[in-house]
This record gives C-alpha cells, sequence and structure tokens, in this order.
C-alpha cells in the first residue's frame, strides 16, 4: 500500500520529525510504500523561541521526503492537498501535536480527499491535542483537526481521553492506543567513563541527566531544589533553554549548585545525544504537565532507569520499582522537589543502579516500532 505521512520531518529537527523518519523506515519494512510530506515553514518566528527548526545532521537514508507545507499560507495547504491527492494512497497518516497546525492539516486532509479517487483513510498519529501551554483558540482549531481524520491513534492514554471529547459516541472506538516506540537511532552507548570525558564531566560523582528543550512545564527549577536536598548528586542539564535562563540560574545562585549542575544548553545534535545518556546513572523527567515522553523512551535505548511524576502517560512507560521511580507531582514546589530527592537518594544510597537497569531492559521489550506501525494499520491490538 502507498502511505502518505504528513509530518514534520528532515531538514527539520527536534523529536516529532526524528520519531516521524523512524516511523516511515520501520512502515517501509512492513512493505509499504511510503511518501513524507513535510514542511517548508513549519512555525513563524513568533512560535519558534529557539536558535533555528533546522539541523545540520545528514538526512536519513532510503526515505522520500517532500518539503511542501507552509503552516500560515491557505493557497499552499489547497495545493499541497492536491499534490497528495495525485500520489493516491491507500492511507494518509497525519502527526498532529499543536492546535495551531490545525487549519492548516485540517484543510489539507480534506482537500487530498476530496480529489482522490479512491479515498484515503486518514489515521491521525496525535502527540497532543491540547497542548501544555494553552493558547486562545486551541479547542476550536483542534476539533477542526478532529473532523478531517477516520481514526486515531494515541500513545498516552491520556491524550485518547482528551480527543474523545471532540467526538460524537459512538466513534469514540476509533482510538486505538500503542506505546511511544523506544527511540534506536541515536547509535549505540559508549563506555560510561569515555562519555564523561568527551563531555568534560567528573568521572566519580553520582550524576542525573535532565534531557530535551527547556520550558516550564517540564520542571527543570524542581530537579534543582531537588540537588539543594541532596548535595552528593551532581546533574547535568542538556538542552536549548526556551524560557528565561536567569529563572534556573537563580536557582543555582541560591544553593550554590554552580559545581554540581553541569550546563549544556544549546541544541543537542543527534550525533551527540549517546554522550549525554551513557555519562549518565539515572535520568529525571520532574514534569508538571505530560502526555508521553520520547526522552524516556531514549532512555530506555541506554538502559537508564529513570524518576518521572505521574502526569500524563509518564507512568504507563515506566514501571515504579522497576524500571524506575515515579513520584507524585502534587504539592509545593518544594515538597515535589523533595519527593524527587528521595528516590534520587534511594537510588544512589541504596545502589539500585544494578537492579533498576536489569528492569529497564526486561520493560523496554514493550515499546516496539512495529507495534506502532501495526496500530496505524489496524492490523495490530487496539
Amino acid at each position: 500500500m502507498k502511505i502518505v505521512l504528513l509530518s514534520p520531518a528532515h531538514p527539520l529537527r527536534g523529536g516529532i520529525a526524528a520519531s516521524s523518519e523512524r516511523l516511515a523506515q520501520e512502515l517501509q519494512t512492513l512493505g509499504h510504500e511510503v511518501v513524507i510530506y513535510s514542511f517548508k515553514l513549519q512555525y513563524p518566528a513568533f512560535l519558534f523561541p529557539g536558535k533555528t527548526q533546522f539541523t545540520d545532521d545528514p538526512p536519513p537514508p532510503g526515505l522520500i521526503i517532500k518539503t511542501r507545507l507552509n503552516s500560515v499560507n491557505p493557497f499552499n495547504w489547497l495545493a499541497v492537498g492536491r499534490q497528495i491527492a495525485r500520489e493516491q494512497p491507500g492511507q494518509i497518516i497525519v502527526r498532529f501535536w499543536l492546535p495551531f497546525m490545525g487549519p492548516c492539516l485540517g484543510t489539507v486532509l480534506r482537500v487530498a480527499r476530496w480529489f482522490s479517487r479512491k479515498k484515503p483513510k486518514i489515521t491521525a498519529l496525535v502527540d497532543n491535542i491540547i497542548p501544555h501551554e494553552k493558547r486562545p483558540g486551541d479547542r476550536l482549531f483542534a476539533r477542526y483537526f478532529v473532523g478531517a481524520c477516520n481514526d486515531f491513534v494515541v500513545m498516552s492514554r491520556s491524550v485518547g481521553e482528551e480527543i474523545a471529547g471532540f467526538l460524537p459516541a459512538a466513534e469514540v472506538g476509533a482510538i486505538r492506543y500503542a506505546p511511544h516506540p523506544i527511540y534506536d537511532n541515536y547509535g549505540d552507548p559508549v563506555e560510561k567513563r569515555t562519555a564523561r570525558l568527551q563531555l568534560g564531566l567528573p568521572e566519580q560523582v553520582p550524576l542525573a541527566l535532565f534531557f530535551g528543550f527547556i520550558r516550564a512545564y517540564k520542571g527543570l527549577d524542581l530537579l534543582l531544589e531537588a540537588l539543594a536536598q541532596t548535595p552528593e548528586i551532581h546533574a547535568v542539564v542538556a538542552g536549548e533553554c526556551y524560557e528565561n535562563r536567569e529563572t534556573y540560574q537563580a536557582i543555582i545562585d541560591r544553593h550554590g549548585l554552580a559545581e554540581r549542575v553541569h550546563l549544556f544548553t544549546d541544541f543537542i545534535p543527534a550525533d551527540q545525544v549517546r554522550f549525554f545518556f551513557s555519562a549518565a546513572d539515572l535520568v529525571v523527567q520532574p514534569y508538571r504537565t505530560a502526555t508521553q515522553s520520547g526522552i524516556s523512551q531514549i532512555a530506555y535505548h541506554f538502559e537508564k532507569p529513570m524518576v518521572v511524576t505521574d502526569v500524563g502517560g509518564l507512568a504507563e512507560i515506566v514501571s515504579h520499582g522497576v524500571s524506575g521511580y515515579v513520584v507524585p507531582p502534587v504539592g509545593a514546589t518544594l515538597a515535589v522537589a523533595a519527593t524527587i530527592a528521595g528516590a534520587m537518594r534511594d537510588f544512589f544510597e541504596n545502589n539500585r543502579g544494578a537492579e533498576m537497569t536489569a528492569g529497564v531492559r526486561r520493560e523496554k521489550a514493550r515499546f516496539s516500532w512495529k507495534n506502532l506501525a501495526e496500530a496505524l494499520l489496524n492490523t495490530g491490538q487496539s
């Protein structure tokens, strides 16, 4: 079957682009022809707080990527919809993560269906339906997008519950769940000492990792406050800062954490990711809100135990006491930080590393790309 995958892809950077490319490769492995339609303009500057939307990494091998979409030009939406119709796909899989994209993607899908001789099935792979940082128009734009789709696959049950609120009761059965697969496209682990030398980190300290874009909902301040309660633990913060960095620097200065917090606040290229995860003993995701997280799936690939807060679908990914810790996110900042500190202290003081690494190895078998691909094709279990 010919499949059009409508999603960010190379040369755009970020987790959605990388995971969509990996999904396309899996669909090809299953015998399907895949064409990716990506964006030539994804975000206007006011919606993108980072330095650049593009990567210098080489394109993924073996994929057809057509850079066509402009998210803010309605004439472009009509043209791209007709281009997709000319592909005559049996299925369109569309990635949705932000209501801002609702008018663009919803229109492209409607046009593609209208002009196709054989009406393609349209399946939405939904990361978020309502974002963590809400804006006016979110529900209106999301509803418009939902109305263009036949069925939905979610990687967090909480997202499925949100989508159900946009559908008639009779159509809720069109929502299927498949957990976010493991990111296995960042290379093999390296020896811990080698990774720490590569990054200029101390070799013999207990080390936690906070990885990914820094935004308020991801709770870096909670980790910093937790470090103030665990004076023996160091942390690496690796990812571009989308917030006022001074907020975090003030916490570091107030608690005298400068020698224990190692900052890498530029975008981390794909070929460097393995060094950060290989250097760490423990990955910490102190999120205030979440759906699913690709960071957890990178941690699984590198076989690193995790500390996550019990928000969104994170507890569906990390099994408490097996592959890491799931801590309650409720309460004042210092109270939540204390629970994170307690988990880190238990991990390092009670030498849980070998036990939980073995748990990670057992758990990671749940997260396959084949499982997600079959859910999208509706050939696997829902």
